[in-house]
């Protein structure tokens, strides 16, 4: 019967922190754009990011073979 006077207010103590930090992750926007991160990786980007350079083409030869 006397735990239950330690385990009352350490469970108070832990439902108020995890409000807190419930409350915190609202205001700093970590529930703004839940969707946003799935669709950017359906969407296709068809630019290069690496230019190719013109010298090789048009031989029709891959590195690396003979």
């Amino acid at each position: 019967m006397e735990i239950i006077y330690l385990l009352i207010p350490l469970s108070v103590i832990l439902v108020g922190l995890i409000i807190w930090i419930f409350l915190w992750a609202i205001r700093s926007g970590q529930f703004d754009d839940l969707e946003g991160p799935a669709h950017s990786i359906i969407m296709d980007d068809d630019s290069p990011q690496i230019p190719e350079a013109d010298e090789d083409k048009g031989d029709g030869e891959v590195k690396g073979e003979r």
